[in-house]
């Protein structure tokens, strides 16, 4: 996915010589705690934080260009970056907004942290069941039974548990990726289950055909 997938292409721009009273009226109106600010061009020029605006209403500054961040202030992602760059940046830096800019510097939508909380809740709830299917996918000639049967081995040396393949499945039928990532302590620790399976099961094809 590259940022451009990700980004909300329905925002509000500013310019410099907007008035900061009016402006505090419109964010307000959108609710939006940033913004950015423009030139002619749909340039990224500056930027506009709730905080930018309550302070120049404190201090009576009258444009956009008094309190703005300038252009070197400003952390942006180009449309073809993966978009995983705006959700590290975005944890990493705690912002609110990403703007997203093409090769003429042109603001073209914005990343938000609640559109990126969104999108991490909707892969949570991906039925773990839908993995192991692209991962049979993958695995090219790998029925259904040898995954479970693989699934319900590396289970066992993990939690020390001994499990059936049927009721194995019968639990990735009815738990979510999210689930799943808690149950094995981590996102590492599930992968690293969903790899050992792969292996087992390429394992056991390999000995099979040397019989």
């Amino acid at each position: 996915m590259k940022a451009k997938e990700l980004m909300d292409k329905d925002f509000a721009y500013l310019n410099c010589n907007d008035s900061v009273v009016e402006v505090s009226k419109v964010m307000e109106e959108i609710r939006r705690f940033t913004c950015p600010v423009v030139n002619e061009n749909t340039q990224l020029v500056g930027w506009i934080t709730s905080f930018d605006i309550t302070r120049g209403l404190r201090e009576g500054n009258e444009k956009i260009s008094e309190i703005m961040s300038s252009y070197e202030e400003i952390t942006t992602i180009h449309e073809d970056a993966p978009a995983r760059l705006a959700v590290i940046l975005t944890a990493n830096n705690k912002f609110v907004t990403v703007p997203v800019i093409n090769d003429e510097n042109q603001v073209i939508g914005m990343i938000r942290s609640c559109d990126i909380v969104e999108l991490l809740s909707e892969l949570y709830d991906i039925k773990v069941s839908k993995l192991y299917e692209a991962m049979q996918h993958q695995l090219k000639g790998v029925t259904w039974d040898e995954l479970m049967s693989a699934s319900a081995l590396v289970s066992k040396k993990t939690t020390g548990k001994k499990i059936s393949p049927e009721d194995y499945e019968a639990s990735i039928m009815n738990s979510t990726f999210g689930e799943a990532i808690w149950a094995t302590g981590g996102l590492e620790k599930f992968f690293a289950g969903l790899i050992s399976v792969g292996e087992l099961v390429i394992a056991r094809r390999v000995g099979k055909a040397r019989k």
